[in-house]
This record gives C-alpha cells, sequence and structure tokens, in this order.
C-alpha cells in the first residue's frame, strides 16, 4: 500500500514538472518575457559588482522610453523619438532574419541585403532626377528591389544546387560591403567619407514627426515599418504563399508531395526576406543622413536582426517588439554614461538574451528525455 502511494507520489511530482516544463518550452511569449527578465537581472548584478547604481540603467531606459528624466524632472520626447529611428532598421533586419526562418532557412545575410538597399537608395538619391514624391519614392523601390536580388540570389542557390545558405549569405555579406564602397567612392564629388548632400526631394523626412518629438530624426521610415510589420504578418498567416512557405519549413518533403514548389518557396522567401533588410538600408541612407556614406566597416544592424528575430520567435509582432527592445537598450547606451555606467552593460544584457533564448531548445530535448524514460519505467 505505501509502495503504491510512493508511486503516485513520484509519479504525480513527474507530471507536474513535466507539465510545468512542457509549458515553459512552448509558450515562446512566455520564454522571451522570462530570458528578457533574467537578461535584466545579470545585468544589474553587473552593475552593482563594479560599483555603481543600477538605477542609473533603469533611469536612463525610462528616459529613452518616455523622454522623462528623473534626476532633473524634466521631459524631453526627442529621446522618444531616436529610439524609434533606432529601432526601425533592427525590427526590419530582424524580419530579414524571421521570415526565412519561417521557411526553414537561417539568413544571416541580412547585413549584406542592408547594404545593398543602402547603395541602391544612395545611387538613386545622387541621380535620379529631383522630382518631389517620386525621386524617395524610387529611390525606396530601388533598395527594396536590391535587397530582393541580393537575398534571392541565395535562395536561387540553395534551390537549385543545395548550396548553404549560411555560407552563401556570409560572403555575400562581404561582397556588398566592399561593393558598396567601391562605388561610393566613385560618386562625383566623393571622398573617402562621403558622398555629395542629397537633393531634398530625395529625403524621408517627416516635419510632422520631427514637431512632434521636439526636433528627433523621426521620419516617415516609422510608418513603412509598420506596413511591414503588417505585410509579414498577411503574408505569413493570411495567405496561400505564406502557407507553402511555412508547410516548406516544417517538412519540405511532405510539402513537395503536397504539390507545393519547394524550390520557389526558397527563392521567394529569401528574395521577401532581402527587401525587408534593403528597406531597412534605404531608411537609414535616407532618413538619418543627408549625404550618402563610404562604408568602412559593416553598421551592424543585420547582424543584431539575428538576435532580435530569436528572441521574437520569428513573428512578426514578436520580433517588432524585439526590434524595440533592442532599439532601446542601444539607445540608452549613451545616457547610462552620462549616469557613469559602462555602455558595454546592454550589450551584456542582449548577449545574455539570446543565450537563455537559444537554452529552450536545450530544455525541450528534457522534457523529451524525461518523458520517454517515464514511458521505460512504466513499460517495466
Amino acid at each position: 500500500m505505501k509502495k503504491e502511494r510512493g508511486n503516485k507520489t513520484v509519479s504525480g511530482s513527474f507530471s507536474l514538472r513535466k507539465n510545468l516544463l512542457e509549458v515553459f518550452t512552448r509558450s515562446d511569449g512566455l520564454v522571451s518575457v522570462v530570458v528578457v527578465a533574467l537578461g535584466f537581472l545579470v545585468g544589474t548584478l553587473l552593475i552593482l559588482i563594479v560599483g555603481r547604481k543600477p538605477s542609473g540603467l533603469y533611469s536612463a531606459i525610462v528616459q529613452v522610453v518616455t523622454g522623462f528624466d528623473l534626476r532633473r524632472y524634466t521631459w524631453n520626447v526627442r529621446y522618444t523619438g531616436e529610439w524609434l529611428v533606432m529601432s526601425m532598421p533592427l525590427i526590419l533586419c530582424g524580419f530579414s532574419m524571421a521570415f526565412a526562418a519561417r521557411t526553414g532557412l537561417f539568413n544571416i545575410g541580412a547585413e549584406g541585403q542592408y547594404a545593398a538597399g543602402l547603395t541602391a537608395a544612395q545611387l538613386t538619391a545622387i541621380f535620379f532626377p529631383p522630382v518631389p514624391a517620386l525621386h524617395w519614392f524610387v529611390a525606396l523601390v530601388a533598395a527594396l528591389a536590391a535587397g530582393a536580388v541580393w537575398g534571392g540570389v541565395v535562395g536561387w542557390f540553395k534551390a537549385k544546387f543545395s548550396v548553404s545558405e549560411v555560407v552563401a549569405t556570409i560572403m555575400m555579406n562581404y561582397i556588398a560591403l566592399y561593393g558598396s564602397r567601391l562605388i561610393a567612392l566613385n560618386m562625383p564629388g566623393a571622398n573617402t567619407y562621403r558622398t555629395p548632400d542629397f537633393p531634398a526631394t530625395a529625403m524621408i523626412r517627416s516635419p510632422f514627426l520631427e514637431r512632434l518629438t521636439n526636433g528627433s530624426r523621426l521620419n516617415y521610415g516609422l510608418w513603412f515599418t509598420l506596413a511591414a510589420a503588417v505585410f509579414f504578418w498577411l503574408i505569413m498567416g493570411k495567405t496561400r504563399l505564406g502557407y507553402s512557405l511555412r508547410a516548406t519549413g516544417f517538412n519540405r518533403e511532405a510539402a513537395r508531395y503536397g504539390g507545393i514548389s519547394v524550390n520557389g518557396s526558397i527563392t521567394s522567401a529569401m528574395a521577401i526576406s532581402g527587401a525587408f533588410a534593403g528597406l531597412a538600408g534605404a531608411i537609414v541612407a535616407l532618413g538619418s543622413f543627408t549625404h550618402g556614406r563610404v562604408p568602412a566597416f559593416q553598421d551592424g544592424y543585420g547582424f543584431d536582426g539575428i538576435a532580435v528575430a530569436l528572441v521574437g520567435n520569428s513573428t512578426a509582432w514578436g520580433t517588432a517588439l524585439s526590434g524595440l527592445l533592442f532599439g532601446m537598450l542601444k539607445s540608452a547606451q549613451p545616457l547610462m554614461q552620462s549616469r557613469q555606467i559602462p555602455k558595454e552593460i546592454t550589450s551584456i544584457i542582449m548577449g545574455l538574451v539570446v543565450v537563455f533564448i537559444s537554452l529552450r531548445a536545450g530544455v525541450r530535448i528534457l522534457v523529451n528525455w524525461q518523458m520517454k524514460e517515464k514511458a521505460h519505467g512504466d513499460e517495466q
């Protein structure tokens, strides 16, 4: 009798533990919230270890998000505008990674696709006739097309010749960087770090948003980023194309058996992913600068986009929220330094968030292992 009661207790304890682990691993939103909290917890401990006050970190974050300075009780919404400016390319490059991931692809080429879009936008801004409204519109379309081509080429090689998209996108990143530098250096009037100023008609500045945010650089890119999020959500969740892409990501052979063009899905996914990153390049080029840049190194938005997509679980709105989080941390760095907090703390937090989110796969393995052990024990 006691033995049966003991077995029931062990079985009940195992079931409770298994259920908790299953809830944790299956609830992607819960996992993201937990790992972000853990990242901030560790960041707080590190600040205490180096002898600083964690309040400096959190007051900087509050000032970035709301514009309110808790030290001086002043309010300047410009900080909020700059936070959104920083977040927009992170969100779009996150979409680039996330969209491909839903098709079972690992696109780490957003940095190159971003550079291709930036270069196309700069070329169009300088050489296209300065027609109001049409000028910046054509520049955006050119950037979208350049990013789509840069990603689509990798998708085509993957579909046609089974070339690893990881290796191909890494190589394409460097080709885009040095190709962009070579093109910019040979523009009329360019020097080693910048091109001539863009015509006003090429800029995506928004006087309304600038006034609303007290002179920040917030521009029409805000609406384009929001439109990209809606596009991602609609395409992936509400269309036949999205169904084909998701089916290909779940099981390519089953998708092929079901009549889905797997090669077409792979190429389309990489092209659309590249278009997201290309749009990010255009928004940075035409919204944050008044002249073209001669890139000497990679901006890093594409690589940060990988982390953004992972934390956002490769969904449209999750990735958007994750991009806002990472943009908030990056925007808080100068304010943290003014409060004697090492700015590297935010980079550590972002890195830890990615590490913790990656541990989810390990927890799932643990759940499966325990379930197998329990089944094996029941059989005996």
